[in-house]
């Protein structure tokens, strides 16, 4: 299997009581996480998802765009995060189009800090929604 047959094949990653829902559209360039982000070992949930949008880039010049619902995140989620953002950055600067769209809920003023934070370091297109 060649680098473009998993790239379109997709990523789909059920969602667990600790880890969220991740899904690839190969076609559309969207990668969609929903759930919350806590898993025991993080480096080993996050690792296909850095390696899909990591091949993606490196294979593509069409935009890619991330959808992420997550609600919480423990500490080494939010590096994996961090790591996922890193590569979006590199892209950016070298002149490929990513964007990410944060969906959240209101209520929730954890996250919202935790996002904004999160875009500060970021120069790509990075929007912040509240959930409908």
């Amino acid at each position: 299997m060649t680098v473009n047959d998993i790239l379109a094949t997709g990523l789909s990653l059920q969602a667990s009581q600790s880890t969220p829902a991740v899904e690839t559209d190969f076609e559309q360039g969207i990668m969609t996480m929903r759930g919350d982000s806590y898993p025991e070992n993080s480096f080993e949930f996050f690792g296909p998802v850095l390696d899909w949008v990591e091949q993606f880039l490196a294979m593509e010049d069409r935009p890619l765009r991330l959808e992420l619902h997550v609600v919480y995140m423990n500490t080494s989620s939010v590096k994996a995060m961090m790591d996922l953002f890193d590569l979006l950055e590199a892209a950016n600067l070298e002149g490929k189009s990513v964007a990410v769209t944060w969906t959240y809920d209101p209520r929730n003023e954890r996250v919202i800090e935790m996002v904004e934070e999160f875009k500060e370091d970021c120069t790509f297109p990075f929007t912040i929604d509240p959930e409908a």
